[in-house]
């Protein structure tokens, strides 16, 4: 479904953030993107989108690709329109806008009226909450509750791709586990794909099929969820599990292998 074929990022045109990116997700597929801050993963995501130019990002070289065709080079509107939304990090609802109008400004790309409204019915069965708070302005909403509207917000826009950019930040332990068996259901309900970013790997892998972890600017190991949960490089970095004291950086692993990129 999705193709991110050795992409490369920069910002102000003179720092290069990512260093040759490539990943792919199936149709319907869950991935995760695991990293530190820093490591370039919500560039990635805004690359994906076609947002880079928010940051003064460009994308230099390589090529992403969506169901088939290129799609680096089209605005952010038609990339929605094509079947990619994006939850963004920290949960930015329209504050001085209702529940209801939040989740319509989603369906912005769409002009059949009465999908939509099947499609607000879709998400307040996901999301009861929203149904009790819908003439509510967003900024009275909780923590929880606003990141249930962002994600309702993305879903309208019925994407074959959503992407979630820290979904768990700032949320109670759960509240996290609700909103996570409600992705899942939306995944294998709607057959939504899903690209996770997330800080919290063991959360992000036991959600998602497959993961890239992401260090500096360029992806370091990929594979499936169950067997990077099962790397001692992961345990130990990314799952708080150590064998020993010593402290390395995850490029510098004896055992460590380099992902070879795709052919452009």
């Amino acid at each position: 479904m999705l193709q991110v074929n050795n992409i490369e990022v920069v910002y102000n045109k003179v720092i290069l953030v990512l260093k040759g990116i490539s990943l792919e997700i199936q149709d319907g597929g869950v991935v995760a993107l695991l990293g530190a801050n820093g490591a370039g993963k919500t560039t990635t995501l805004r690359a994906i989108s076609g947002i880079l130019d928010v940051e003064n990002g460009e994308l230099e070289g390589g090529q992403i690709d969506f169901m088939g065709r290129p799609i680096h080079n089209l605005d952010p509107d038609e990339i929605v329109k094509l079947g990619i939304s994006m939850v963004p990090e920290g949960r930015r609802v329209f504050r001085d806008l209702t529940v209801l109008e939040n989740l319509l400004i989603g369906a912005h790309t769409r002009m059949d009226k009465e999908g939509i409204r099947a499609d607000l019915e879709m998400i307040i069965r996901y999301f009861p909450v929203l149904k009790e708070r819908k003439g509510q302005l967003a900024i009275y909403l909780s923590g929880g509750e606003q990141q249930m509207l962002v994600i309702g917000r993305a879903l309208i826009s019925r994407p074959k791709l959503m992407m979630l950019d820290e979904p768990s930040l700032g949320l109670a332990p759960l509240l996290v586990t609700e909103i996570f068996n409600i992705l899942r259901s939306i995944n294998g309900e709607q057959r939504t794909g899903i690209l996770l970013v997330e800080q919290n790997a063991r959360i992000a892998l036991n959600f998602a099929r497959y993961g890239y972890i992401m260090e500096n600017g360029k992806i370091m190991l990929d594979g499936p969820s169950e067997e990077l949960v099962k790397n001692e490089d992961v345990k130990e970095f990314y799952l708080g599990v150590k064998d020993d004291l010593a402290k390395k950086s995850y490029a510098e692993v004896k055992h460590y292998k380099r992902r070879k990129r795709w052919l452009s």
